[in-house]
């Protein structure tokens, strides 16, 4: 019980915000919210609670063995970082320029594949939550991660009425926002773990 306490009292409320601002950009809810139409209109049953359990369980694994597997490699965190903050940069470029630069299928059916991985749990999300170990304490990232999840609950379980009332321009002009944020912090990442290497 103490040392639960312990690792939480180490929450951080101003990286929690900041991670979450991030992490929610790369998972992008909004931004996906016309493949999950597009696979209903496939006729595939899409459960909204079991995307969201399946994907913070991916997260959480990650998060937590990400930097052994680093370790099994001998591969610094403020290298991969530099590495991670390329491909979120990459991302970044794709969703403020409407560019395909990562190519992925959506093959499978169902809640888990491919909603919860690989288009919210993915390869994008796993880059980003390493890459932010390197600033961020892995308390902070938790208390994040459950928000993200709480969000994507939320416009899952709200989709078709988003789609309505907000409209496709709105979620365009969200998208793009996130886009903006994300190149940000990718800079930041590439650029500030250089200047702690050298």
């Amino acid at each position: 019980m103490e040392s639960i306490q312990n690792f939480f009292g180490t929450v951080d409320i101003w990286q929690v915000l900041s991670s979450f601002i991030f992490l929610i950009a790369i998972i992008d809810p909004f931004g996906n919210i016309p493949v999950t139409m597009a696979i209903e209109e496939r006729g595939v049953k899409i459960s909204a609670w079991r995307v969201c359990l399946a994907s913070l369980i991916i997260l959480l694994a990650f998060l937590f063995a990400g930097e052994w597997i680093l370790k099994l490699f001998g591969v610094q965190i403020e290298f991969f970082a530099i590495a991670g903050g390329f491909v979120i940069f990459l991302m970044a470029l794709e969703m403020i320029l409407d560019i395909t630069i990562f190519k992925t299928t959506l093959d499978g059916e169902g809640s888990i594949v491919p909603l919860a991985f690989p288009m919210y749990a993915g390869p994008g999300a796993f880059t980003a939550l390493l890459a932010i170990t390197a600033e961020y304490s892995i308390a902070s990232l938790c208390v994040s991660l459950l928000l993200c999840i709480l969000v994507l609950y939320l416009v899952l379980i709200g989709t078709h009425w988003l789609t309505k009332y907000m409209g496709q321009t709105t979620l365009y002009i969200i998208r793009k926002f996130f886009g903006i944020i994300v190149l940000a912090i990718a800079c930041k990442l590439m650029f500030g773990n250089m200047a702690a290497i050298f």
